[in-house]
């Protein structure tokens, strides 16, 4: 009778210590998941299309104001995420651009810089905030994000140590622009509105199981490295650092509203940028027309 009892108290033992093992490991399992996070950073490109057409510059000018223009897209972001949440914002340098190009006696001011805004996204709640500003005033843009219907290929490749796979996606992309053209006001009136549809093509990594990526890219079972919208943006990781410490938190400051509300106001501020700067005579009495396109 003592030995089975003997017995019994070491199956029960083997037990306690197994159940103690156990609920130890998911518990490591638990913390690790929530304190899963990294930092990716992405160098991107923009192409450019500028027509000066009548221009007084020369050939050197206007190779100068393409090169400035040129340098003005090829930034650097830095992608701070977890496995539900990020943040991704321009790494700040010294000589960042300024959003202002001169040359030859003409001045261009670029919109959309965001130098120490943030993007902020959750994959989990499929919500945005973003950080904007527009002409000196603070905006925070919350909405939902968008759902991209990614399409998975076989195609796979090594970027650095990451074997990645690509997917593909469409999406419709409307964009605004004018024309400034010195001698016919009737010309520089209008806001230009188009929508095109664009072919996005990703590679994302399994390696690091986040569904995330840069700028509002996200939803593949893997993190972005290497994205391209259309022939217009190119997002390429450089370098990825993990288990990192940094507090991914959702922005509060500025007005907050929609995206359809901000895309309205940046409407109207073109607007009065077209009476500012449209039908103004240049020096000389020439007349001058100036077409910048950027990106599809």
């Amino acid at each position: 009778y003592f030995c089975r009892y003997n017995l019994n108290f070491k199956k029960m033992k083997t037990l306690i210590i197994n159940l103690v093992t156990f609920c130890a490991f998911l518990i490591s399992y638990l913390v690790n998941a929530q304190d899963f996070q990294g930092k990716a950073y992405y160098q991107t490109q923009r192409k450019m299309e500028m027509s000066l057409e009548d221009s007084e510059m020369s050939d050197a000018q206007k190779e100068k104001m393409e090169a400035m223009l040129k340098k003005q897209f090829e930034r650097t972001y830095i992608l701070t995420f977890n496995k539900e949440a990020s943040i991704y914002k321009e790494e700040e340098k010294l000589d960042a651009p300024t959003g202002n190009v001169q040359s030859g006696g003409m001045r261009v001011m670029v919109m959309g810089g965001n130098a120490g805004l943030e993007q902020y996204k959750n994959t989990k709640t499929k919500k945005f905030a973003n950080e904007q500003d527009l002409f000196g005033k603070s905006f925070l843009v919350k909405d939902e994000l968008e759902t991209y219907n990614w399409e998975f290929t076989d195609e796979s490749k090594i970027i650095g140590k990451y074997l990645c796979f690509k997917a593909v996606a469409k999406r419709e992309v409307e964009s605004m622009s004018f024309r400034v053209d010195s001698d016919d006001e009737e010309k520089s009136k209008d806001v230009e509105k188009e929508k095109n549809e664009r072919v996005l093509t990703a590679w994302y990594t399994a390696d690091i199981p986040v569904s995330n990526g840069p700028d509002d890219y996200w939803g593949l079972p893997g993190l972005i490295l290497e994205l391209h919208d259309g022939d217009s943006m190119s997002y390429l990781c450089t370098k990825i650092v993990m288990n990192t410490k940094d507090k991914i938190e959702e922005p509060t400051s500025g007005k907050v509203v929609n995206q359809t509300e901000y895309r309205k106001l940046m409407e109207k501020k073109m607007k009065e940028m077209q009476q500012q700067y449209g039908g103004r005579e240049r020096k000389g009495g020439s007349g001058e027309s100036i077409s910048i396109r950027i990106g599809g």
